[in-house]
């Protein structure tokens, strides 16, 4: 049989005799893809966060978090391939994990990057029919949205991610293309960093229309919307699933749908 030669995100070039069988996953919404792709039985590896399906979290060996991991759980899981994100984990992980097998990266921006990634998986894993069929169902469910969302008009917009330090999300990150393709200007889309700390005495000049306080990584309340409205009295705040701003995979295709759901209700 030919070997599989693939390159991932960040360029490295991996190859393997057959497709790997045991697969560790650094990433939630990448969990949630390879179980979409009908491979649940061959992932042996996740993180604390990997909460969607839900059950995998008693069926499979949560090996710590997506900046810290257990090196001795995952060596003895014998992984074939550890599946990680330039974001979402770290260089020093990657190289430590790369002495026990193959580390594929992926890098997302886009929405083009996210289908460059599930193509991936189905070359790489062996389910390109499957893979493909998500494909389409995405293709269409974003041409879908995309006809929804033309004639809404564009608002101005900051999405906050933490507080204490508050930090905002700026440019060069999959939820910037999403804010984007809701017709949401980021003020914070053209600033130096992906993810800015903020000051909200400062906010008031880049005068954003909307405000969104994501549910994830910080578990923003409605407490911490009046907390704000202080500094940005005519800005329409609201809480918002930070899922389907940030998770990409399969996840997108949900997404599309609360995003129309949430226009209607804005």
């Amino acid at each position: 049989m030919k070997p599989i030669q693939l390159i991932d995100q960040l360029g490295t070039l991996h190859t393997f005799e057959t497709a790997p069988q045991r697969i560790v996953s650094l990433v939630p919404s990448q969990t949630e893809l390879l179980y979409d792709l009908g491979l649940e039985d061959q992932i042996v590896g996740i993180t604390k966060f990997c909460v969607h399906p839900h059950h995998l979290k008693s069926t499979k060996t949560v090996v710590g978090g997506t900046k810290e991991v257990h090196l001795d759980k995952i060596r003895e899981l014998n992984p074939d391939i550890i599946i990680c994100n330039k974001e979402e984990n770290t260089q020093v992980m990657v190289a430590e994990m790369s002495e026990i097998c193959p580390v594929w990266v992926t890098d997302i921006y886009t929405i083009e990057d996210n289908f460059k990634m599930i193509v991936d998986f189905g070359q790489l894993f062996s389910c390109n029919e499957l893979a493909h069929k998500w494909i389409d169902k995405l293709t269409i469910a974003w041409s879908d949205f995309d006809e929804f969302i033309k004639d809404k008009p564009i608002q101005k917009a900051a999405y906050f991610i933490w507080r204490k330090p508050y930090m905002v999300v700026g440019s060069n990150n999959f939820i910037n293309e999403l804010l984007n393709r809701n017709h949401l200007y980021n003020v914070y889309g053209t600033d130096s960093g992906r993810y800015p700390v903020i000051e909200l005495e400062e906010m008031a000049g880049k005068n954003p229309e909307i405000i969104l306080l994501s549910s994830e990584p910080y578990p923003f309340k409605e407490k911490h919307a009046l907390e704000i409205k202080q500094f940005i009295p005519n800005a329409k705040i609201v809480l918002v699933d930070g899922e389907m701003f940030s998770w990409y995979g399969t996840r997108l295709l949900k997404a599309f749908g609360y995003f129309k759901e949430w226009h209607q209700n804005l």
